[in-house]
């Protein structure tokens, strides 16, 4: 795990090394432990190191082949890299260190831009052919590692984080009025390309962009599941699928295992991380690291769920930590949290996260967590009224359902010229829905959320940070091989047993009851869904800053409403809608957007 950033020139010039030595260096929390440039011809690479596997400096970055073919910087795991190693071998390619990163380059070497598909794991790297001088950039297929573009006249920069292409520098700052919609619909979700910045891009997940010398470039995505039933599931039964789902499960746990240092568990004590837990214990790992964090109540609202996580380290007999944050904590620890943030984003776990992983780094470097195991096996509360419509009405329940509010409300919010002519958030979604496959109205909803509002949303919160104090989270519910599997397996097994039907199914094979059968849990942060006193001081001393009257984003009178009674506006989804719009507001001042 690590940070990448680089330059392509296409104007014949030569590339600005001093601009990729300082994105490197806003990269360096996500890689503290070395750094390196290499640059020929047209183009540039930075690289900030994070060390998990090859802990020699024989692994070090930027990486050239033992041929002195290509050059590429790395960021993620390959999980199968020894494996892929051995066949390389054996096709005759040598190796100067045990690094996953040599893997990459000896793959692409091997199969060109193919080699994506032999990969499992989490990625994003950059590799340049010394030859022709052609760059290719490239995201893992459910878009755990990020890729952030700014293009110019006659130029392409790259980073792990958008604030790393901030620091190089000539980036078009002003709001991006499609991504804004985007996130005042979407609960903060902005699918790529868009960020909320018009000079910033980001590669799609599952997309290989080849970029030829002359500027031009071609994206070839390279996965997508069908979310259809398929003929080698045929006569399956509810215990076939249990199995099935336990065993994809424990492969892909026991894959994220691999690594030249210890591996932990972010453990909430819900049904994803214990179940992560307990196939670790089922396969014989001793003395695992678990970790959980809990919030000091706020308006009644409970904010901690050490009661199971307690539970699960007991049956397990883990080395447990908890952290325990009082709310004066939480808003002093807001400022570093959106620092962060690659983009906005609202919700109130980003906090949690945050200040756990800051304790969890200074004890380990990689962790396991249980993210994504909702989306992709149906586990909210909404799943159900999403799936009892016709496949064609899908678009409309689902923007119904999970917007935050409807198009003609953001006229009495934004200032005119940031407001777009129609619906853009859903039309998007009836044009992700009208792709052929996903045969019912629940296939059409778990793809879009798996395959979009996952990544854009929690994924990079995972991402943004833990990797802020140079930690690697590992999600294996976010194998591609199992959410393969989980997008072919029948929708009412999904939806059985108030959601997560099939997965609680293998929970009961190896977790105590309690956590099995427990109310769902949410990772509650109560200063912020109630706006105590610190947090509200906070909003309110951004929404009344200079620079916030001067950008004059939202209207007037619209803030002065929310100001007036700021625990009581809500979002149609149950935000706080005064959050919303200071954390944009936080995040751009923070950033030196003005």
């Amino acid at each position: 795990m690590c940070g990448l950033s680089g330059e392509v020139r296409f104007d014949g010039g030569r590339p600005d090394v001093a601009a990729v030595e300082r994105m490197s260096g806003r990269l360096a929390a996500r890689g503290p432990d070395g750094e390196g440039t290499w640059t020929q011809g047209a183009v540039a690479l930075g690289h900030r190191r994070l060390k998990i596997i090859d802990l020699s400096d024989q692994g070090a970055q930027p990486m050239t082949d033992a041929r002195g073919r290509v050059t590429g910087v790395f960021n993620g795991c390959v999980y199968n890299y020894p494996e892929l190693r051995e066949e390389l071998r054996g096709l005759g390619y040598r190796f100067t260190s045990t690094s996953d990163t040599e893997v990459v380059l000896n793959a692409y070497l091997e199969w060109g831009t193919a080699c994506v598909e032999h990969f499992r794991g989490m990625f994003a790297f950059a590799v340049v052919e010394h030859r022709t001088g052609r760059v290719v950039l490239a995201r893992d297929r459910l878009g755990i590692k990020p890729l952030y573009l700014a293009r110019t006249p006659g130029r392409l920069r790259f980073a792990s984080t958008l604030p790393a292409l901030l620091a190089a520098g000539d980036v078009d700052t002003s709001l991006d009025p499609v991504a804004l919609h985007h996130y005042l619909s979407w609960h903060a979700t902005v699918p790529a390309p868009h960020t909320i910045l018009n000079g910033v891009r980001k590669l799609p997940p599952a997309t290989v962009r080849v970029v030829e010398p002359d500027g031009t470039h071609q994206d070839h995505c390279y996965w997508q599941p069908s979310y259809t039933r398929r003929p080698e599931h045929a006569g399956m039964g509810t215990d076939e699928w249990r199995d099935a789902v336990l065993e994809a499960l424990r492969t892909a746990v026991r894959r994220r295992m691999v690594s030249d240092v210890p591996v932990g568990v972010l453990l909430s004590g819900g049904l994803d991380s214990s179940l992560i837990v307990g196939l670790l214990a089922d396969e014989g790992q001793r003395d695992l690291m678990t970790f959980s964090v809990g919030f000091e109540s706020e308006g009644g609202e409970q904010g901690d769920e050490f009661a199971y996580s307690d539970l699960v380290a007991r049956e397990f007999g883990t080395d447990h930590r908890r952290l325990m944050v009082p709310s004066d904590r939480v808003s002093t620890a807001l400022d570093g949290a959106i620092a962060a943030m690659s983009e906005p984003m609202i919700s109130h776990d980003v906090v949690a996260f945050h200040l756990l992983s800051e304790q969890v780094s200074k004890e380990v470097k990689v962790v396991q967590s249980g993210q994504g195991a909702d989306e992709v096996f149906a586990g909210y509360h909404w799943y159900p009224e999403l799936a009892g419509v016709p496949r064609e009405d899908e678009p409309e329940r689902y923007a119904a359902t999970y917007f935050d509010r409807p198009h003609d409300d953001l006229a009495g919010m934004l200032r005119p010229d940031l407001l777009t002519r129609d619906d853009v958030s859903g039309r998007f979604v009836r044009e992700h829905m009208a792709v052929p496959g996903a045969e019912t109205a629940l296939d059409a909803a778990l793809r879009l959320d798996t395959h979009v509002m996952l990544v854009d949303d929690p994924v990079k919160r995972v991402d943004n940070m833990t990797m802020a104090w140079g930690l690697e989270a590992r999600v294996p519910f976010l194998d591609h091989e199992l959410v393969e599997l989980a997008a072919a397996c029948p929708p009412e097994l999904k939806l059985a047993d108030g959601g997560k039907g099939v997965l609680k199914e293998a929970g009961r094979k190896l977790l105590p009851h309690e956590v099995v059968d427990r109310p769902k849990g949410y990772f509650p942060v109560p200063a912020i869904m109630h706006m105590a006193g610190p947090v509200l001081e906070r909003v309110r001393q951004a929404l009344e800053a200079p620079e916030a009257r001067r950008r004059g984003l939202f209207q007037e009178a619209y803030v002065a409403r929310l100001l007036a009674a700021p625990d009581e506006h809500r979002t149609k989804r149950g935000a706080n809608a005064l959050w919303q719009i200071a954390l944009l507001e936080i995040w751009l001042q923070t950033h030196g957007i003005t």
